[in-house]
């Protein structure tokens, strides 16, 4: 498909091939029809990328969102991958909805219009409650879970030849990166789940007041369909949501770097899918995230390594970063930590500090990557979502304001995570929980019949307790020591 578009090699940038790419480009273009060809780079992709089908489109939105690396007629040609595709029937989304909730569809909404929006898996529809709220009905495309399945086949079976083939592909992990991307799109196809992603991230926003949720309709629920609250504001992907009186494109991009960063640090739980297409602003600076089927959760060890990380860049402390990494297991332990520290500098201090129009994304990108192959870093696939949603983030914000500064913006964020977690406070109470742990364990432990075995020829015998007993009993008393020591300090 890409070939048969000229999407996969295209013409128009012939002069930057190289030795056997170039003859290969050309071969390439004889699949391509005369009609297949008309149209810019972009246009051909995105015409490419939805004939493939749910799984290709996700990564035209990733890539749409990254006008400062692919330019910005690239990233408007592939934008209409986030909302814009063509919409199945009205009288078809109205059955699926009348299947899925088990009931007319009279009897929830007083009014249901036209498709207002439609993304590669589900379109959504203006709707009015009985009440008279003005809601959203999301709707899957009939027969998606089919279409999912296989494109889940060819993107495993194009992981596993980029592994065998490719061998300097292999620390890109293709296979966990293809399973991450497959089993995220596979929740998508059950939208109760989606409900309830929304739902969680709802109170999470609402604890810090960066991005907000609409409100999850739990009696328009169902599998196929998930009913919430109008967003209020225009989604970002329209051409005049960023030229609304009022709107201050600053504090708009601010929002949302700090909005990602405090769910992802605070609570563990953020928003994976943050195009502009899932955004609404209004004035002055207030957004309101859509469309929750991909949630990406963090564990403690990887949020407390993430913190430190950004807290290193901004305090440029490029060994914390260095050691951060070799703590994490994200560079393998053969290598030199100072030598490792000394390729971030290269990278961070041209960039530190500095706007993002100042700021050539591109270049960073490839030393980034450069520098990644040079210490053997491998692609962790649980960290896949976090990446894929820190990337579209930035670029999101760049385009809200173009001398967005994603250092300063976090900086808040990541300082109060940090006075938090790893203040001195912090930890005696995390010893003190440990300490209780284990105190715990051992009534337990003593609530097992002591062992008795026969210690002479009268047949009587002693108690002998379990080992695993006597070492509980030392961890508890040096960890009471302990504590102790600090609290007479």
């Amino acid at each position: 498909m890409l070939a048969r578009n000229d999407a996969l090699l295209p013409r128009e940038l012939e002069p930057l091939y190289d030795g056997p790419v170039k003859p290969l480009a050309r071969a390439l273009r004889l699949l391509a029809g005369a009609q297949a060809r008309n149209g810019r780079p972009g246009e051909r992709l995105a015409r490419s990328l939805e004939r493939l089908g749910p799984v290709a489109i996700k990564l035209g939105q990733l890539l749409s969102t990254r006008a400062d690396i692919f330019g910005a007629e690239f990233a408007e040609d592939l934008s209409r991958l986030k909302d814009r595709l063509a919409p199945f029937p009205h009288d078809i989304a109205r059955q699926e909805v009348e299947r899925a909730l088990g009931r007319p569809i009279e009897s929830l909404f007083a009014s249901f219009g036209q498709p207002v929006a439609a993304a590669s898996l589900a379109q959504a529809h203006e709707a009015q409650l009985l009440d008279g709220r003005r809601v959203a009905v999301k709707v899957l495309r009939p027969g998606i879970a089919i279409r999912v399945a296989r494109d889940a086949e060819v993107l495993s079976l194009a992981a596993r030849l980029i592994d065998r083939w490719v061998p300097a592909s292999r620390r890109l992990e293709p296979r966990g990166f293809a399973a991450t991307v497959i089993r995220a799109t596979e929740l998508e196809l059950d939208l109760r789940l989606e409900a309830a992603g929304g739902d969680e991230l709802g109170e999470v926003m609402g604890r810090d007041g960066y991005m907000r949720a609409p409100k999850v309709i739990w009696d328009g629920v169902g599998k196929q369909v998930l009913t919430m609250e109008w967003a209020e504001g225009h989604p970002l992907s329209e051409a005049g949501a960023l030229t609304q009186p009022g709107l201050d494109r600053k504090q708009l991009a601010d929002n949302l770097t700090r909005a990602f960063l405090a769910q992802a640090l605070d609570h563990g739980v953020f928003h994976a899918d943050l195009h502009e297409g899932n955004l609404f602003a209004a004035a002055p600076a207030q957004l309101t995230a859509v469309d929750f089927g991909i949630v990406g959760r963090l564990g403690a060890p990887e949020r407390q390594y993430l913190a430190r990380i950004l807290w290193g860049f901004l305090n440029r402390d490029y060994n914390q970063v260095a050691q951060v990494h070799f703590d994490a297991g994200y560079v393998p332990s053969e290598h030199n930590v100072a030598a490792f520290a000394q390729a971030l500098r290269a990278v961070g201090e041209p960039v530190f500090g500095r706007n993002a129009s100042e700021v050539a994304m591109s270049r960073v990108l490839i030393q980034l990557f450069e520098i990644t192959a040079l210490f053997d870093m491998r692609l962790r696939p649980e960290l896949v979502l976090l990446q894929k949603t820190m990337m579209t983030v930035e670029g999101v914000a760049r385009r809200i304001d173009p001398e967005h500064d994603i250092w300063a913006a976090a900086d808040p964020v990541v300082r109060r995570w940090i006075a938090r977690e790893l203040s001195p406070v912090t930890r005696v109470g995390r010893l003190a929980e440990e300490a209780s742990q284990a105190l715990r364990n051992i009534a337990r432990l003593a609530e097992r019949p002591p062992e008795r075995v026969p210690v002479d020829i009268r047949g009587e015998a002693r108690v002998r307790f379990p080992p695993v007993l006597w070492f509980a009993l030392g961890a508890a008393a040096s960890g009471a020591a302990f504590l102790l020591g600090l609290w007479l300090r």
